[in-house]
């Protein structure tokens, strides 16, 4: 049996995983490097069971800041190969993936709730993102990939960090809508989770009154927030051109290793990670990345095509409505800043 090191406030395997306001204190769990791989969040699904230790917010920060690098962010629309891209960019002695840090949602509550404005949660936000950048080896860098609850946090998250990249990972409308649909009762009241968010946040202005939303069908719902993420990446792209990279969950799994290179030279990653390693090789890709099953892009094709044939009419008319949408709100469907020329230009 492996013993729990003592507690360090400086030691990334001890996760700031919760954040209590009232006390203003962490909840830390011991998490080492191997856990990380072992499911697709850091939820209490994976961690929940793992030593803990609650200590003050304060101290806790301070102890770390001599141990904090490079953080960079991978902000994604749902459905796109994020968790998976993550999990790639877990290259030990080069970066660190870090799969949506309860952490920050905790925060994200707190934002939407009103508890915490301006500059006070600006340094509760400054605080999350330094623990989470704790290094794991010298010159390893940590990728953060936040929910996308997140998402109107993205642009502090970027102004607190000047030196921080991001990487604006989305499905096409298409896939997206598709993806809804295939995954039954579960993500279409998600889908409406989404949008009730990003409404209490202010983050949707397509013309609709409130009650218009009682009257759209579930794909619609999602439609729209899928929306509402396109122009919040559009906006966080054009506000910060040289530290926002965009790309689609299609161009990413066409070539994963082209990816993970181009990341590299885009300073998400070490430039080591590119010249010493085997990308194009990492096993992740060839495992779903939820589930751990074998996977492949051929069978991600079946899974498609057949939710194509059982909702393809639903899904067309849906995705008619949206661009019609999106001329109207003047929402542009393609995202600047491509991480990849278009593949035929590759």
């Amino acid at each position: 049996m492996v013993s729990t090191p003592a507690f360090d406030p400086a030691d990334p395997t001890w996760l700031a995983h919760r954040y209590d306001m009232a006390a203003d204190s962490l909840l830390f769990r011991h998490v080492p490097h191997a856990m990380h791989a072992a499911g697709p969040f850091l939820t209490d699904e994976l961690v929940g069971g793992q030593p803990e230790i609650i200590a003050p917010r304060a101290a806790s920060v301070e102890a770390a800041r001599g141990n904090a690098g490079a953080i960079h962010f991978l902000f994604h629309s749902a459905f796109c190969a994020s968790t998976l891209l993550v999990r790639a960019l877990d290259i030990p002695g080069h970066s660190m993936g870090l799969s949506e840090p309860v952490l920050l949602n905790d925060i994200t509550g707190i934002h939407r709730r009103g508890e915490r404005r301006g500059t006070e949660l600006a340094h509760l936000l400054d605080d999350a993102l330094l623990l989470l950048a704790r290094r794991w080896t010298p010159a390893e860098a940590v990728v953060v990939k936040p929910s996308n609850i997140l998402a109107g946090l993205m642009t502090p998250m970027m102004a607190l960090r000047p030196d921080a990249h991001a990487l604006l990972l989305h499905a096409p409308l298409r896939e997206f809508l598709l993806s809804v649909a295939r995954k039954g009762l579960w993500c279409r009241l998600w889908a409406r989770e989404l949008l009730e968010g990003l409404l209490r946040e202010n983050l949707v202005d397509l013309g609709f009154e409130a009650r218009d939303y009682f009257r759209l069908s579930d794909l619609q719902v999602a439609a729209v927030g899928w929306l509402a993420q396109q122009r919040l990446f559009i906006a966080l792209a054009e506000r910060f051109p040289d530290r926002v990279r965009t790309l689609d969950s299609e161009s990413l799994l066409a070539d994963p290793a082209a990816t993970l290179k181009a990341l590299a030279d885009f300073s998400m990653l070490p430039a080591a990670a590119a010249a010493g390693g085997d990308l194009a090789g990492r096993a992740v890709f060839s495992r779903h990345s939820k589930s751990g099953a074998d996977f492949s892009v051929e069978a991600r094709k079946q899974e498609r095509a057949a939710a194509t044939a059982a909702y393809g009419d639903e899904i067309d008319k849906v995705h008619d409505w949206t661009l019609a949408v999106a001329d109207t709100a003047a929402i542009p469907l393609v995202l600047p800043n491509a991480l990849l020329p278009p593949a035929g230009a590759r």
